[in-house]
């Protein structure tokens, strides 16, 4: 098998980016450090090449067809450990960690698994920065911060976590084949872990319906006057909207009407 005769499959989401200007502008924005980089989804190694020049790769591949033909084209690569090569789900490979020393995500992520990826990495205490290319819509609400439109708790779980900026944006035309909307790399560095799940199931809640008020989303899961106190006590307005309040304002929110619940249960004991 060579590339020539490959022929992108559907169930895998597979747009293989072919344009240099764009692959040397990720290893560019790579963050300088010792990390093993892992890629996920290296297809037809058109990333794969610029990243084993600049250090050791740990690759991984659910489709069997190309990974006997990176196994071909990187075999001396393979030979030298400077590539390590695994066929198979990297999900199903995912635990609490992926690999077991620190390293950087950096990947062309196929759309239809790229968010559930990103906040596996971001969850990954071993995974200390992600460089990849995603559909633009997704890219933008990573990076979004409060007062936008998308922002929302994506958003919120990447601002809790580290930092997140937008690379570049990337048209369908870098791809082959070509992809119906634009993509974009952008890069999360990251200083802490994602690990509150009861938190992020509240962000959950207060972005059901992104168009109604806060107030109105939360009190489908909290006591109305357990929020109104919450609010008040932070300045925030019972009019505001989920994409409006920042990323501290709902950290305290969430630590907030945890402390006000735990209050009302002990008076009512008494």
């Amino acid at each position: 098998m060579n590339k020539q005769s490959v022929v992108a499959k559907k169930k895998f989401g597979q747009n293989f980016l072919q344009d240099e200007s764009v692959l040397r502008k990720i290893v560019e924005a790579m963050p300088k450090n010792s990390h093993k980089i892992v890629e996920i989804g290296p297809g037809l190694g058109d990333l794969t090449k610029f990243l084993v020049d600049v250090k050791s790769v740990e690759a991984f591949e659910v489709d069997t067809d190309l990974c006997k033909l990176l196994q071909s084209t990187f075999k001396k690569e393979i030979d030298t450990k400077r590539l390590q090569l695994h066929c198979g789900d990297v999900l199903q490979a995912w635990k609490s960690t992926l690999i077991d020393e620190p390293y950087d995500l950096v990947a062309n992520l196929p759309y239809y698994i790229a968010t559930n990826i990103i906040l596996k990495a971001l969850a990954d205490p071993m995974c200390k920065n992600i460089l990849v290319m995603v559909q633009l819509e997704v890219a933008e609400k990573f990076c979004a911060t409060d007062g936008e439109k998308v922002f929302g708790s994506l958003g919120i779980i990447t601002q809790s976590v580290g930092d997140a900026r937008l690379i570049t944006k990337v048209p369908p035309t870098a791809f082959d084949p070509q992809p119906k909307v634009d993509s974009a790399v952008f890069l999360i560095q990251k200083s802490r872990d994602r690990s509150d799940t009861e938190f992020e199931e509240m962000l959950r809640v207060a972005f059901t319906q992104p168009r109604k008020t806060l107030m109105k989303n939360l009190s489908s899961k909290y006591e109305k006057p357990l929020l109104q106190e919450a609010f008040k006590e932070l300045g925030l307005t019972l009019t505001i909207r989920p994409h409006q309040v920042s990323t501290q304002d709902y950290h305290q929110l969430y630590t907030l009407t945890r402390s006000l619940d735990g209050r009302r249960e002990t008076r009512g004991t008494k």
